[in-house]
């Protein structure tokens, strides 16, 4: 009964030595998973903040545009619809290079949306 027990403990202590080198190497890994996904979330963090500050730097690019165009447009409300044609006018014989450019693109943007309908 002693050999037998002997043996019992031995192979005990074989499972449990093999065990103990499972964890440890399981616990190796976990500490480079651990610095791996550090290394991620770190990666993670700093492109957070870039796109945090590239969204603050459009909303602020979008607001001065806005606010230009406002301004744009309160002007254009004050004007007569003659005075506006006659300053179309003076603009077309002052850059025709120009006005034949925006027609050119109006006309695509009015034909692609009617044809999108």
């Amino acid at each position: 009964m002693s050999d037998e027990f002997e043996k019992e403990v031995a192979k005990a202590e074989k499972e449990l030595e093999q065990g103990l080198m499972t964890v440890e190497n399981e616990q190796a890994n976990e500490g480079l998973d651990d610095e791996y996904l550090g290394d991620l979330k770190m990666q993670a963090q700093e492109y957070q903040q870039k796109l945090q500050d590239a969204a603050a730097k459009a909303k602020d690019y979008a607001g001065e545009k806005l606010h230009y165009a406002g301004e744009k447009f309160k002007e254009l409300q004050d004007k007569d619809p003659k005075e506006l044609i006659e300053d179309a006018k003076e603009y077309a014989r002052k850059n025709p290079g120009q006005t034949i450019l925006i027609s050119a693109a109006v006309g695509l943007v009015i034909g692609w949306l009617i044809k999108r309908k």
